[in-house]
């Protein structure tokens, strides 16, 4: 589970609550028809932008930004060197023994097991994490669109009001008030944007190139199991995934792992 994105989302929720309960009476930010207009019209939008598939699949692609957990380059580098050793000291048919959390490396090892060849693992593999980031793409397009929607809606939903209050100037102590519901609709549109639906944009986009770099980083270690590559050609293969920090992760390991044998 992501605890920054819930800490984000949380947090901001609560210092927008505390500021306008500090301010005065809560219930007067409440209006039913602003958020019908905002919220409604929001959704609406986004059956019209994008397919009905694409919408209700981008709320399993959000939940990436909460519960799926991704594992640091360095570690996965460190199993696939693991899994290379077994392979190079048992054969690739011991690979079926493997049992690893993240599915996209239990079908690498699959493959490696049933004896595809590499050019096969390779093709399948590629249009595999060219799909996930085809999903992704979409499902940060959604929340984009809902992102620029929002604040739209919330205008539409102010100026709405504003008719309304000109239409009765009748009574002249009533507009004051009337104008407050009219600006709710803009408070809602800017908040469900800027809180919510851009934010979760942006997280899905870094879950989708850390998942990238990840199934990438299984990909080059795959095809490298299947040449037959071992020891520092294997590792260094890999570490062009990592980032300069990462590799001084690893190096330091390693001085680390061969002072404690010696």
């Amino acid at each position: 589970m992501d605890i920054a994105t819930i800490i984000g989302l949380v947090g901001g929720t609560i210092l927008v609550i505390l500021a306008i309960a500090t301010g005065g009476d809560v219930s007067i930010f409440l209006n039913i028809p602003g958020l019908l207009i905002v919220v409604g019209g929001t959704i609406a939008t986004s059956f019209i932008k994008f397919t009905m598939a694409d919408v209700i699949n981008s709320v399993s692609v959000a939940m990436k930004a909460f519960m799926v957990k991704i594992y640091p380059p360095e570690e996965i580098m460190e199993k696939m060197v693991s899994v290379a050793k077994v392979a190079k000291e048992r054969g690739l048919m011991a690979l079926e023994d493997e049992a690893p959390d993240d599915p996209f490396a239990a079908k690498a090892f699959q493959f490696l097991a049933d004896g595809f060849d590499e050019s096969q693992i390779k093709e399948l593999l590629t249009k595999d994490i060219n799909l996930t980031v085809q999903r992704h793409t979409t499902g940060q397009k959604v929340f984009k669109g809902m992102g620029g929607s929002a604040p739209a809606f919330g205008m539409i939903g102010t100026l709405i009001g504003l008719v309304q209050m000109l239409a009765n100037m009748a009574h002249p102590q009533d507009i004051g008030p009337a104008m407050a519901v009219a600006l709710l609709t803009t408070l809602y549109g800017a908040l469900i944007a800027n809180l919510v639906c851009l934010p979760l944009a942006d997280k899905l986009a870094l879950r989708s190139q850390q998942e990238q770099i990840t199934k990438n980083l299984i990909l080059d270690a795959t095809l490298g199991i299947a040449r037959g590559l071992s020891g520092m050609v294997f590792q260094e293969t890999l570490k062009i995934h990592l980032s300069p920090k990462d590799r001084l992760k690893v190096v330091s390991k390693k001085a680390t792992s061969g002072v404690s044998a010696s």
